[in-house]
C-alpha cells in the first residue's frame, strides 16, 4: 500500500498559525513547552528533512517518543517536562507533520520503519540502546521498525511502551462516529470522507465538546482536550489527509512478535479512535512470544499520556528500570 504524500504547497502559507497552535500556553503547566532543546539533524535518503529535538543531559539514558497521527514534538510536552531533567529525550515530528518535510517517497510501513531508523542512527551512540515509546500512529512505527529492521532490535532498545495503538483492520473498528461500528458497519468509504479530506480543522467551543466526547474520557479537563484539539490542528491538512488514508488500509498484524524487549502496552478504556481490542490483540501477540512485561487499561480515552499524565509516566520510569536492571520480561 503506497500514499503519495503531497507537497507543502499552500500549507506553507499558514505555518505561524500552525507553529503558534502548538506553541499555545496552558494553566496546566505540564503542557507548556517548558524545557530547552537541542536540535539533531537529520535528512532521509530521499531529502525529507526531519525535525529532531534532544532535551536534557548528553550523557544520560535515551527515550524516544514517536507521536501519533497529526501530532508533532509537542504533544510529549508532559513528558518531556517530567522526564528531560533526569534522561536524553528524544522526540521528532514524523515525516509531513509539525516542521518535518514531506520527501519524495510515499507513504507506507516501510517509510515509518526507516524514518525510525535514522532518527536513532542519528541520536544513538555505538552500543547504546533506547527506551522507544510509541502513542497510536509513534506505536505503529515501532512495529513496523521491528517488522522490517527485527535484527535492531535487541541492539537499539531497552524496553518498548506501545499507547493506544493498532497493527490493523483501524476502520473496521472505530467508533469514534456515532452508531458506526457499534451498531452498524462503517463502509470504507466515510472514513476516507471523515479523515481522508484535506480540510482546515476549526477551532471553538463546539469542537472541544466533540473532541472531549469522542476522542477522551468523561473526566478530562478542559485544558487536556484544548491542548490535544490545537495540537491536531496543527498539522498541514494535506500531510494529516494524506497519511490517513494510508493508515486506513496498514496491517501490520504479528509485527510485534519481533519486539523481543521488555514491552509494555497500554489502552484507554474510552479510546473510541483505536478501541482497546487493538491493544489486546498486540498485547496477545507480545505474550505469546514471551515479551509482554504488563498489559495496561487506563480510564482514558485516545490521548492516554494527556489524560492520565502521572499514571503513563509511572509506567515508563517502572519499564525503564526494569529494562536497567536486565530483567526477563514475562508475559501477563
Amino acid at each position: 500500500m503506497l500514499v503519495k504524500l503531497p507537497e507543502a504547497g499552500a500549507d506553507m502559507v499558514t505555518a505561524p498559525f500552525r507553529t503558534a497552535l502548538r506553541s499555545r500556553t496552558y494553566a496546566t503547566e505540564s503542557l507548556n513547552t517548558l524545557a530547552p532543546a537541542e536540535v539533531v539533524p537529520v535528512t532521509t535518503a530521499d531529502g525529507a528533512t526531519l525535525r529532531v529535538q534532544a532535551y536534557g543531559p548528553a550523557d544520560g539514558e535515551v527515550i524516544v517518543f514517536i507521536h501519533g497521527w497529526s501530532c508533532a514534538i509537542e504533544y510529549w510536552n508532559p513528558q518531556i517536562n517530567a522526564f528531560a531533567g533526569d534522561y536524553r529525550v528524544v522526540a521528532y515530528d514524523q515525516r509531513g507533520h509539525g516542521e518535518s518535510t514531506m520527501g519524495s517517497r510515499p507513504f507506507d510501513a516501510d517509510q515509518l520503519a526507516d524514518d525510525l531508523s535514522d532518527v536513532l542512527d542519528a541520536v544513538l551512540r555505538p552500543g547504546q540502546r533506547a527506551t522507544l515509546v510509541g502513542h497510536s500512529m509513534g506505536g505503529m512505527t515501532i512495529q513496523a521498525w521491528a517488522r522490517r529492521y527485527p535484527e535492531q532490535v535487541a541492539t537499539r532498545a531497552s524496553a518498548v511502551v506501545l499507547a493506544t495503538t493498532a497493527a490493523r483492520q483501524i476502520p473496521q473498528r472505530a467508533t469514534v462516529l456515532p452508531l458506526f461500528n457499534d451498531v452498524i458497519p462503517a463502509p470504507e468509504w466515510l472514513a476516507k470522507v471523515m479523515f481522508g479530506t484535506p480540510l482546515p480543522l476549526p477551532g471553538g467551543r463546539a469542537v472541544h465538546l466533540v473532541a472531549k466526547s469522542r476522542l477522551c474520557n468523561p473526566a478530562a479537563t478542559a485544558d487536556q482536550v484544548a491542548f490535544g484539539t490545537a495540537i491536531v490542528r496543527s498539522c498541514r491538512p494535506s500531510a494529516r489527509a494524506a497519511v490517513a488514508r494510508g493508515l486506513l488500509r496498514l496491517d501490520m498484524h504479528g509485527a510485534a512478535a519481533n519486539l523481543t524487549v521488555p514491552t509494555s502496552v497500554i489502552a484507554g478504556a474510552h479510546d473510541r479512535l483505536l478501541p482497546e481490542l487493538h491493544s489486546r490483540e498486540i498485547a496477545d501477540t507480545l505474550a505469546d512470544s514471551g515479551y509482554l512485561d504488563r498489559y495496561l487499561i487506563l480510564p482514558t480515552g485516545h490521548l492516554v499520556n494527556i489524560e492520565a499524565e502521572e499514571a503513563f509516566n509511572t509506567e515508563v520510569h517502572r519499564l525503564m528500570a526494569k529494562a536497567r536492571r536486565g530483567s526477563i520480561a514475562v508475559a501477563g
